[in-house]
Formats: structure tokens, sequence, C-alpha cells
């Protein structure tokens, strides 16, 4: 876990309450069609809410959504995030979309009260995602959320379940 960055830095991309995961983070014909290759996936994420949002987009960039982030099935647009070097930190998200971000191995904080009141869109963000503390360097100010549980930030720093499974077998032979 040492190598693993858990310290973001960059713009932030300021979302609202009850983004879909279908059609508002990446297009359901990816989900329904079970496309997990990153490689074609992170061409695609937020295509019909933030058209071009791919091409302004920088690894260590933020998303900072409201309430209910990832409303939907599947864990899709979460593996474009983890391709594109981003994290999230969101007032709330759905048991199930958080699972799938992690599963992702994307860096995440979930339950962040007001993070939205606290940042608008390009603002100079950092987010420690294995402390949970989060600062404002536009606005000048911090605060500090529960970070996801140790158990968890380990199958993130190995790249996922996939990757966690992988070496725990390894281990296990």
């Amino acid at each position: 876990m040492a190598d693993f960055e858990w310290v973001l830095r960059g713009s932030c991309y300021l979302l609202g309450d009850d983004v879909q995961h279908a059609d508002g983070v990446i297009p359901q014909r990816f989900i329904i069609d079970r496309e997990t290759d990153p490689d074609v996936l992170k061409h695609h994420l937020f295509e019909l809410t933030d058209p071009g949002f791919v091409s302004r987009c920088k690894p260590g960039d933020i998303i900072v959504a409201g309430r209910n982030f990832g409303v939907g099935q599947k864990s899709t647009g979460y593996i474009a995030m983890k391709a594109l070097g981003l994290g999230v930190i969101c007032e709330s998200m759905p048991t199930q979309g958080y699972r799938g971000a992690i599963y992702a191995g994307l860096r995440v904080l979930a339950n962040c009260s007001g993070v939205t009141s606290m940042c608008s869109n390009g603002d100079d963000i950092e987010v420690n995602f294995a402390s949970g503390l989060f600062i404002n360097h536009t606005r000048g100010s911090k605060e500090t959320w529960r970070p996801m549980p140790q158990s968890l930030q380990d199958m993130v720093s190995k790249g996922g379940g996939e990757a966690w499974l992988r070496n725990w077998w390894k281990a296990a032979r």
C-alpha cells in the first residue's frame, strides 16, 4: 500500500444530486453491453451530461458530487474514472455504487456532508482519501471526513477487487 498514491490534487468537477450511473456517469449502452475495457470506457465518461469532459480532465482531478451519486446499477463509469486517474468525493452514494467504486479500485469518499457547498467548478482541491482530509486551496478551507475502512483501502490500493483476489490467491499458494 506504500506505493499507492492516496492524495489527489487537481480541479474540482462539481455535480449535483441524484446523478444516475446510466446516461449520467456513462452512456447506458456500455452498461447493457457489459463493457469493462478501461480504454473503451474512459472516452465516454460523462459524455451525455458534460460533453467534452474527457478532453478537459486530467489525472488527479476530483469529481465532487451531491447526494445519491451514481444511482443505478453497475460500475462501468467507475472503471473509466480510475483509468483517467480521477477520484470521487460525494455527499452520499448508494451501497451498490460504493461497492462498485471500491471493486473498480477507485479512490472514493462517500458521506461527506456539505462537500458541494465547499467548492465550485475549477477550484484547486486536494483530497487525502486515506485520512479523509479535504482542502480547497482556492478558498483556503479544509474539512475532514471519515475515510474508507482499512480493509477497503487495501483493496483499492491493490487495484480493485480482481487484483486484490489475484494477490490473495498468490499469497495463499
